[in-house]
C-alpha cells in the first residue's frame, strides 16, 4: 500500500466512527437517531404485486406544500412532480390549456400573483430549459476517474449491487434457493459482497476487495459513519440520507411496505434502516479506494454543496412556480368542463324514494364503474345504481380454500378485523360437510402440479421439457398464438375439483349473531340502504380479466388490497339474506322487507359484462327477476364497450358479437399489452347524491361515491368518507400522475421488458436496476401520446360546511392535502359550487 494511502487509512478509514470520545458521541446519537428516522418517514409504501395497491409515493411528504416537495425531489433524486414541460407545450399548442386557463392559475395561485408572473412569462418558460438543481452524494464526488465515462457510473453499479442483494434476500417465492435471512438484511449484504468478485469490475475497480476491511460491522456503524465523518451541517443530514435513499427508492419503498404492515400489527420492523444503512456504508468502500489528495477533494467539494443545501431548495422552488402555474391551468379547464356538466344535470331531484324501482345495484366507486351505471340507468329506469367503495364495508382477510394464505380485502390504510374462509355449502340440505373432501381434493391437485412444474426447473430438463409435454404443451402454446374467448378464470378455485365450486363459498368467521347484526347495520347505515330498499339489491364488485400480466392485480380494485371484490360482496350478500341477522336488525328497529333479496356480483371491467354468483341460494321470484336482468346488462355492457373502443384501437360501429368477441380475445391474449386502460383518466371524486350526477357523461374520470347528508345527522359517514375513500382515491391519483409525470423514477418502465422479482414483489426493467415502483408506460400511454393527464384530484362533496370543515379540523392527514395543494376540495351550496381555499370558500370561475 502507498504510504499515503495507508496515512489516511489510519486517519479516515479504520473505525473513523471510533474517533470522537464518548461524550461526543453521546451528543450526536440523538441527533443521528432523529436524521435518520426522518429520512425514512419521507419514504412511501410499495405494496406487492399480488396485492397490488396505488400509492401517493410523496405520501411521507404531505406534510409540505406540493412546489416545496416538487423542490425537495428535484434537488434530493432529480425527480420531476409536477408534468413535464414538453408536454405543457402540447397542450397549450393544442388548445387543451387556453389563455383563459392560464391566467386564471395566475390569479389563483398567491405565490404567481405576487410574483407577478405573467402570461407570457409561463410560455416563455416551456422553451427554457429546466436548471439543474441536484445536490451530490459522497459517491458522486468520489467518481472522479477521468474513465467513468467508459463505464457504469458508481451510483448505477451500486444502486445493481445492492438491488440483486435485496432481490435474493427478500425472495420467498421464486428462487429455489434461499438466503437465510435471520442474520439481517445488512449482514446479508456484508457477507454478500465480500464474494462478489464483478462489481469492482463493473466500476472499474479491480481491486474493490482490498477495501472491504473499511465495511462498518453493523448498520449502526454505518450510519455513524457517515453523519460523523462526513462534516456536513446537522440540519441537512436528513435531507442527505433522504436522497441516499432515493438512489434506491424502489427498494426503499419495499421495505417501507414492511414496515408499514408491521405496524398495522402493532409492531415495528428495521429493513428501511438497514437499506439505508446499506448505501451509507458504500461512501467508506469507496473512501477506501481514494488516495489522500482525491478524498480530500471529494469531502471539500460535498461540504461546499451541502453548505448551500438551503439555498439550492429555495432557488429550486421559486424556478418551479411556473410549472406549480401550468399544473394548475391544466386542472382548471378539466374544472371548468365538470363544471358545466354538473350544473347542466341541474336541480333534478328524484322522486320519493324506491318510487317505481326494482332493482338497486350498488358498484364500487371506480371510475370505470360510471359509465356502466349511466348504462343501466339509460337502459332500464327501473334500476337505481349506488356507489360505495369496493370493500362493501367488510374489513376481511380471507383464506381460500385449503391454502395457508390470507389475503387482505380491504384498502391497505386498515388491517383487517374479521376473517373469511372457503367452505362447501350445497343451496339444499346435505348429509355431512363436504368441505374437508374438497380441500383434500384440491391438496392432492397442488401436489400434482408443483410436481410437474418443478420437472422442467432444471437445467438438464430445460432441452427435453416441449418433447416430454408433447400435444399439451402445444395446445398450451395454441391458446397464445390464438387467443379463446373464454371467460374470466377464477384463480381462487384453480385447482378445485369442478363439481365442488359452484357450492364453495366464501364466508365470515368468528362472529355471533350479535356481531354479525352489527356489522350489517354499520354496512347498510353507510351504504345509505338502511331505508328504501328494492326487492332485488345487487353487490358489485369489480375485476380485471388479463393474461400473462405482472401488474394484473393493478387492474382488480385497489381498494380491496389488489383483489376483486367477488369475496366482499359474496360474503355480505350471504350475511344481508341470514334470517337471523335480519331478525336481529329488526329489533334495532331496521327492516329489510321480506320480499328483498341482495345478490353477489362482479363487473369484468375488460370486457363490461356482469356476473352473478351464488344464484343457487336464491328464492325463485329473485332468480326470475335476475333472469330478466341479463337483457338489461347486455345492452348497457353494449354500450359502454362502444364507448371505450376508439381508446383500445377498435372499430365502435362493429357488430354486438363482434365487439365482444374482441375484448375477449384481448382479455386473453398473452401479448397484450393494454387489455383495458384501467383508471387513466381520473380526476374527479364525488360524495353526493346520485342525482347530483345522473345524466352527465363523466367519461370514466369520476370516482362516484353516493352520499345523503339528510341522513347523516351526526356527520359521523361524512367523516368516513373523507378519511378513508378520499384518501383511497388521493393515492390512486397519484400514482397515475406520478407515473406519467417522471416514468423513469416512479413509473416500472416498458411492461414489454419486466422480470418479476420474488415472485410477487415487483419487478425489474431488464435485469436489473432498481426495483420498479408505479405504473408501465403501457398502461399510461399508447404509443403516440399520454392517455391519462396529470391532474390533481378534484373533491366535489355535497355537505353543509360546517360538516366539512368539522372533518377537516380534526384530521390532520386531511387538513394537509387541503392547506398543502394535494388534491383540490369542492362542496356544494344549494345549486351553486365552491372551492375550498385555507380559511374559506371561494366561488369558482366558470
Amino acid at each position: 500500500m502507498e504510504p499515503t494511502a495507508q496515512k489516511f487509512q489510519e486517519t479516515t478509514s479504520v473505525a473513523p466512527w471510533r474517533q470522537m470520545n464518548a461524550t461526543q458521541d453521546d451528543a450526536l446519537a440523538p441527533a443521528i437517531e432523529a436524521a435518520c428516522a426522518q429520512a425514512c418517514e419521507a419514504i412511501a409504501p410499495a405494496w406487492p404485486l399480488d396485492r397490488a395497491i396505488a400509492v401517493n409515493p410523496h405520501w411521507g411528504r404531505i406534510g409540505r406544500p406540493v412546489r416545496e416537495v416538487a423542490a425537495r425531489m428535484a434537488v434530493l433524486g432529480g425527480i420531476r412532480v409536477f408534468p413535464a414541460r414538453e408536454y405543457l407545450q402540447q397542450a397549450w399548442d393544442s388548445g387543451r390549456v387556453s389563455e383563459a386557463d392560464l391566467a386564471a392559475a395566475l390569479r389563483t395561485l398567491p405565490a404567481a400573483h405576487a410574483s407577478r408572473l405573467q402570461v407570457a412569462d409561463c410560455v416563455a418558460a416551456l422553451r427554457a430549459s429546466m436548471p439543474a438543481h441536484q445536490l451530490p452524494l459522497l459517491i458522486d464526488v468520489l467518481d472522479d476517474d477521468p474513465a467513468r465515462d467508459t463505464r457504469l457510473s458508481w451510483r448505477q453499479a451500486i444502486t445493481h449491487q445492492v438491488s440483486q442483494t435485496c432481490a435474493a434476500y427478500f425472495d420467498e417465492h421464486q428462487a429455489d434457493w434461499q438466503p437465510q435471512g435471520e442474520t439481517g438484511l445488512y449482514a446479508f449484504w456484508h457477507e454478500t459482497l465480500t464474494h462478489d468478485h464483478g462489481i469492482g469490475l463493473l466500476m472499474g475497480l479491480p481491486h474493490l476487495g482490498r477495501a472491504l476491511h473499511a465495511l462498518p460491522a453493523s448498520r449502526q456503524d454505518a450510519e455513524q459513519w457517515v453523519l460523523r465523518r462526513l462534516g456536513l451541517p446537522t440540519e441537512v443530514w436528513a435531507d442527505y440520507l433522504e436522497s441516499v435513499l432515493l438512489t434506491v427508492n424502489g427498494w426503499a419503498s419495499w421495505c417501507a411496505y414492511l414496515g408499514w404492515q408491521a405496524e398495522l400489527g402493532g409492531g415495528s420492523d428495521t429493513h428501511l434502516r438497514e437499506l439505508l444503512a446499506i448505501r451509507l456504508a458504500w461512501g467508506a468502500i469507496l473512501l477506501e479506494c481514494k488516495d489522500d489528495d482525491s478524498a480530500h477533494r471529494a469531502f471539500a467539494n460535498l461540504q461546499d454543496e451541502w453548505r448551500h443545501a438551503d439555498e439550492r431548495l429555495k432557488q429550486a422552488e421559486q424556478d418551479l412556480l411556473v410549472d406549480e402555474v401550468w399544473q394548475l391551468a391544466l386542472e382548471l379547464g378539466y374544472q371548468r368542463e365538470l363544471a358545466s356538466k354538473l350544473h347542466a344535470v341541474g336541480g333534478a331531484r328524484p322522486v320519493a324514494s324506491g318510487e317505481g324501482i326494482e332493482v338497486q345495484a350498488a358498484f364500487c366507486i371506480d371510475v370505470r364503474s360510471e359509465p356502466l351505471r349511466r348504462a343501466l340507468e339509460a337502459a332500464w329506469p327501473a334500476i337505481q345504481t349506488l356507489g360505495f367503495a369496493g370493500f362493501f364495508g367488510l374489513p376481511v382477510a380471507y383464506t381460500p380454500l385449503a391454502t395457508p394464505a390470507r389475503r387482505p380485502q380491504l384498502p391497505g390504510l386498515l388491517a383487517p378485523a374479521i376473517e373469511v374462509q372457503d367452505l362447501v355449502r350445497p343451496a339444499g340440505p346435505t348429509g355431512r360437510d363436504e368441505t374437508a373432501d374438497a380441500a383434500l381434493a384440491r391438496r392432492q391437485r397442488f401436489a400434482w402440479a408443483q410436481q410437474w412444474a418443478a420437472s422442467h426447473r432444471w437445467p438438464s430438463a430445460a432441452y427435453s421439457f416441449v418433447e416430454a409435454a408433447g400435444l399439451g404443451y402445444l395446445g398450451k402454446l395454441g391458446a397464445w398464438l390464438k387467443p379463446s374467448t373464454r371467460e374470466r378464470e377464477r384463480g381462487d378455485q384453480s385447482g378445485l375439483p369442478a363439481h365442488y365450486r359452484p357450492v364453495c363459498r366464501p364466508m365470515l368467521m368468528g362472529l355471533d349473531v350479535g356481531a354479525r347484526v352489527n356489522l350489517a347495520r354499520g354496512v347498510l347505515h353507510a351504504m345509505g340502504l338502511d331505508q328504501g330498499l328494492a326487492p332485488l339489491v345487487l353487490l358489485v364488485g369489480h375485476g380485471s380479466q388479463s393474461a400473462n400480466n405482472a401488474h394484473a392485480a393493478a387492474l382488480d380494485c385497489g381498494a380491496c388490497c389488489g383483489q376483486t371484490g367477488e369475496v366482499n360482496a359474496r360474503a355480505l350478500a350471504q350475511l344481508l339474506n341470514d334470517p337471523a341477522v335480519r331478525t336481529g336488525l329488526a329489533a334495532q328497529g331496521l327492516e329489510i322487507p321480506a320480499l328483498t333479496v341482495f345478490v353477489a356480483a362482479l363487473h369484468n371491467t375488460t370486457t363490461d359484462e356482469i356476473e352473478g354468483y351464488d344464484l343457487d341460494l336464491l328464492p325463485v321470484p329473485a332468480r326470475e327477476r335476475w333472469a330478466r336482468l341479463q337483457t338489461v346488462f347486455a345492452q348497457a355492457g353494449d354500450q359502454v364497450r362502444r364507448e371505450r373502443a376508439p381508446l383500445l384501437g377498435l372499430d365502435p360501429a362493429m357488430g354486438h358479437a363482434a365487439l365482444y368477441e374482441q375484448l375477449r380475445r384481448r382479455a386473453n391474449d398473452g401479448a397484450q399489452t393494454r387489455p383495458e386502460w384501467g383508471l387513466a383518466g381520473n380526476a374527479a371524486f364525488l360524495i353526493a347524491p346520485r342525482w347530483r350526477s345522473q345524466g352527465a357523461v363523466l367519461g370514466g374520470r369520476s370516482f362516484l361515491h353516493d352520499y345523503e347528508a339528510a341522513q347523516d345527522t351526526d356527520g359521523s359517514v361524512l367523516e368516513l368518507l373523507m378519511t378513508a375513500p378520499m384518501l383511497v382515491t388521493h393515492w390512486i391519483n397519484w400514482q397515475y400522475h406520478a407515473s406519467t409525470c417522471d416514468p423513469l423514477r416512479l413509473g416500472s418502465g416498458n411492461k414489454v421488458l419486466h422480470n418479476v422479482v420474488g415472485g410477487t414483489i415487483g419487478v425489474f426493467e431488464g435485469n436489473g436496476g432498481d426495483l420498479r415502483i408505479g405504473l408501465s408506460e403501457q398502461s399510461l400511454h399508447d404509443g403516440q401520446r399520454w392517455v391519462h393527464e396529470p391532474l390533481r384530484l378534484t373533491v366535489v362533496i355535497d355537505a353543509p360546511r360546517a360538516a366539512i370543515e368539522r372533518v377537516i379540523g380534526k384530521h390532520a392527514v386531511v387538513r394537509q392535502l387541503l392547506d398543502n395543494s394535494w388534491l383540490h376540495l369542492w362542496r356544494y351550496e344549494g345549486e351553486q359550487l365552491l372551492r375550498y381555499v385555507p380559511g374559506g370558500w371561494q366561488e369558482i370561475e366558470m
